[in-house]
């Protein structure tokens, strides 16, 4: 009994060795949230810079959403050839390249190339950190381990929001020149670095995932990982799992293939796609990378924005805190269905709050109550998504894919996500130009879908083994003794 203290955190009961290994891997998650928040507090300044128009310096932000598809796309297949701790090698070195070469960019178009570098590194990270963890956590505190990517990816965003403040406050300005004759913008790219070789360094010493060394013949190396993520499982039970669900696999002739009856894909793998489409047509990244606006209709200067959105990223850490402490405690299914009707509800009081408003464009205002009940609902909807589908869509997509597939089926839905995210990104000046109160009620409708697609289409996967996991998606042949 003695032992377990020294191995297991007194607080949750999970083995330190565990802990320390997910940690390690949510720093991807890190990179990932500052990569892709970090140009928040650049874009005038680069579009000042450059002499950029509208239209490019929109394509400019959000080329970094295609190099994320494409990451995430490609990351299954180097995760299943190579192994997970390479893929993470990889997108370590990619973050450090993009951000060296961003802080340096004497154009926007190699700013632009840069850019989509960087997201190649995102891409990547989205979709190897959650495989990962999922692999090396103990079935009962799986969500939890899992949701610190989302965690990770939200202190990413606070840490780029809030250096990003710093860096112009230091400038006074983030167009004015700070150290070594660069400008402050270049300085919030450049800060990239210091994360990027920390993951590359750290993605030295981890151990492979189990499971992928149990898929590739190594199973006396898998056996030494389990003994010590998971001393209180038999090794040997959990390897006759991973090998029985690989035999099924092979016995229903379907073994590392994605393809399907259902549209050319497994139905499994449609369900992952839908659920990470879902989780960006809500609008989140709206919240997040067009907040200015919101903030100036509701009354607040110009110059509060960034201090605004830096508040928001804290809120947003700490709702994730809440679903990580609740979702091995009540499961998936009860919290992403109270978030869907919490973002559905307030996204609908978004869109009631701006058909009030006078004005058009960015040139608008809300009258009387509409101001402060606008900025409630923002942050109710940000609360809803960082409880519910912001940490557990990613809990589910590790859970849900058969272990033969289970990285490309990651790096699929990864890529779909980046896409749909590019495509709110893309359009949400326009649709808002257009009518907000149309776009925040088509987002609205987006989270009504989510909910009905959760309670008729998602099980609840919490305290089983992945393994076991998978069979609620993928029914497999009964094995012949």
């Amino acid at each position: 009994m003695s032992g377990t203290s020294t191995s297991q955190s007194s607080s949750t009961g999970i083995p330190r060795k565990v802990v320390g290994l997910a940690v390690a891997g949510a720093v991807g998650g890190f990179l990932f949230g500052f990569d892709s928040s970090v140009v928040n507090g650049a874009v005038d300044a680069m579009q000042d810079t450059f002499v950029l128009g509208d239209a490019l310096t929109g394509f400019a932000v959000a080329v970094a959403l295609l190099g994320c598809a494409i990451g995430a796309f490609a990351a299954g297949r180097i995760a299943d050839a190579r192994g997970r701790i390479p893929a993470m090698k990889i997108g370590g070195v990619l973050f450090l390249v993009s951000a060296l070469g961003t802080g340096l960019a004497f154009s926007v178009y190699d700013l632009i190339f840069w850019r989509l570098v960087g997201g190649l590194g995102i891409g990547l990270a989205s979709v190897i950190a959650p495989a990962y963890i999922s692999e090396i956590s103990p079935r009962k505190h799986r969500g939890r381990l899992a949701s610190l990517q989302q965690l990770a990816i939200t202190i990413g965003i606070f840490a780029a929001l809030l250096s990003d403040a710093l860096f112009a406050n230091a400038a006074d300005g983030a167009a004015n020149v700070l150290w070594l004759g660069l400008p402050a913008w270049r300085w919030m790219f450049l800060a990239a670095a210091v994360p990027a070789i920390v993951y590359f360094l750290i993605a030295l010493k981890l151990p492979e995932s189990p499971r992928y060394l149990v898929l590739h013949g190594k199973e006396d190396e898998a056996a030494k990982v389990f003994k010590t993520i998971a001393p209180n499982e038999d090794a040997e039970i959990s390897i006759r799992e991973i090998l029985d669900a690989v035999h099924a696999d092979k016995m229903a002739a379907r073994e590392s293939t994605l393809r399907g009856h259902r549209f050319g894909l497994m139905p499994v793998v449609w369900i992952g796609i839908i659920l990470s489409v879902l989780q960006q047509f809500v609008g989140i990244n709206v919240i997040f990378y067009y907040s200015t606006t919101l903030w100036k209709a509701v009354g607040f200067q110009e110059k509060d924005s960034l201090t605004i959105s830096v508040v928001t990223a804290i809120v947003n850490i700490l709702v994730t805190l809440v679903a990580i402490a609740l979702v091995d405690k009540i499961g998936r299914r009860p919290i992403l269905l109270t978030g869907s009707i919490g973002m559905a509800v307030s996204l609908g009081t978004m869109a009631l709050a701006f058909a009030s408003a006078s004005g058009s464009g960015s040139d608008i205002s809300l009258q009387g109550a509409w101001g402060p009940i606008a900025l409630v609902a923002a942050n109710v909807f940000v609360i809803s998504f960082g409880v519910s589908s912001g940490p557990l869509v990613s809990v589910l997509l590790g859970e849900i894919f058969p272990s033969r597939i289970r990285a490309r089926a990651l790096g699929l839905a990864a890529a779909a996500q980046w896409i749909a995210n590019f495509a709110i990104t893309l359009t949400f000046p326009s649709m808002a130009a257009a009518s907000l109160p149309l776009t925040y009620g088509m987002y609205a409708l987006f989270a009504v879908a989510s909910f009905f697609f959760v309670m008729f289409k998602i099980p609840e996967t919490n305290g089983m083994s992945l393994e076991e996991a998978e069979t609620l998606f993928d029914k497999k042949p009964q094995i012949a003794k």
